[in-house]
């Protein structure tokens, strides 16, 4: 297993991580009750893996106290980093939700005696708040760094306006800054490469992707003849949003054909891919069984060729939005690193188009 360090920080982190939404479901995303954790968490131990990511609202706490029961068990704890969240509700009262003062030390109180740790080795705050003072909320991150309770600070789905703002703040005032984002970034969904890969870049936050398979569509079992018969996607669950399925469907196809070169599935493409990509410091494995996180816990050992990997960025490269392809052609004699993560491909194309049109 690679290890690589969390954004601008001594943290250095798995390249491959586990995902627990479904510790304790309803059968919605799995239903992995403590038995299945435990042999999901010991594969993933036996293969390297030492960062586990839950949240307080993951099963209203019940993905937590599953994690706490499996760690606090025969000296796990000391083997896995635990990350964690906060930002949903958890109650039904007007504080029970959001980023203040008050919701975030509950919380990070809360989390701590489920998972039955002493500290949360990396905190995030789950989504972003609107209503409370940003100063707010990072001050009383500051303040749970400060009493030993967390070590590390994340964001989740911020848009890259609210982490520059947060980062800001932060720096501003010493207080602790947000070491790492965890975003949704797919082969099917590239926004992320818009605007937040490229302030990882120049702000050296590192990311952490969450949903890495698309809610699965990217695993080379759905097709364009052979769609899902069974799971969240028959029942309409928005997360992520497909807006072409005619695209999906061609990344599908290279993904396949790639995946039957190296005798592999498409799943450990679709994540090999993703591991070769700027700021990625740990892609989030999700998975109903063990043989499933057996599968996806292999991509870590596989190399795509250059090639591979300039088909699989073609097919799925998104069209510029602006100012991206206005930029695309007036500044590009005068781009940085960060800049060229995004527009690179697209220099001396026509506007705004990726290179495979």
């Amino acid at each position: 297993m690679e290890y690589r360090l969390l954004g601008r920080s001594g943290l250095k982190v798995s390249a491959l991580s586990i995902g627990t939404v479904t510790f304790g479901n309803d059968g919605t995303w799995g239903d992995t009750e403590l038995d299945e954790a435990r042999r999901q968490i010991d594969l993933s131990l036996d293969r390297g893996v030492n960062l586990i990511d839950t949240s307080n609202a993951y099963n209203a706490g019940k993905s937590e106290s599953i994690i706490g029961q499996v760690l606090s068990e025969n000296g796990r704890r000391d083997r896995m980093l635990i990350s964690t969240k906060v930002r949903f509700p958890a109650g039904t009262g007007p504080n029970d939700q959001g980023l203040s003062r008050w919701h975030i030390i509950r919380q990070a109180e809360g989390s701590l005696k489920r998972l039955k740790t002493d500290v949360i080795d990396l905190y995030h705050v789950h989504e972003w708040d609107g209503q409370t003072p940003l100063e707010e909320t990072i001050e009383a991150l500051d303040t749970l760094i400060k009493q030993g309770k967390v070590r590390y600070l994340a964001s989740s789905n911020y848009s890259a306006w609210h982490m520059m703002k947060a980062l800001g703040i932060a720096d501003a005032a010493h207080w602790q800054r947000f070491v790492g984002q965890q975003i949704h970034y797919t082969l099917q969904a590239r926004d992320a490469e818009f605007e937040l890969i490229p302030l990882g870049l120049d702000q050296g936050v590192g990311t952490l992707v969450w949903s890495p398979l698309a809610g699965g569509w990217l695993t080379g079992k759905y097709t364009r003849d052979k769609k899902p018969e069974i799971g969240r996607h028959v029942a309409d669950f928005p997360e992520p949003p497909i807006y072409d399925f005619d695209k999906l469907w061609d990344i599908v196809d290279v993904i396949v054909e790639i995946g039957k070169a190296h005798n592999v599935s498409g799943a450990q493409v679709a994540l090999a891919w993703l591991l070769q990509r700027p700021t990625v410091s740990t892609v989030i494995l999700g998975g109903r069984n063990v043989a499933q996180f057996d599968d996806s816990l292999k991509a870590a050992d596989l190399k795509l060729t250059a090639d591979e990997i300039r088909r699989l960025d073609e097919i799925s490269q998104p069209n510029l939005i602006y100012p991206y392809w206005h930029q695309s052609f007036t500044a590009a004699e005068r781009l940085g690193s960060a800049d060229l993560s995004l527009l690179k491909p697209y220099i001396g194309k026509p506007l705004g188009f990726p290179a495979r049109r």
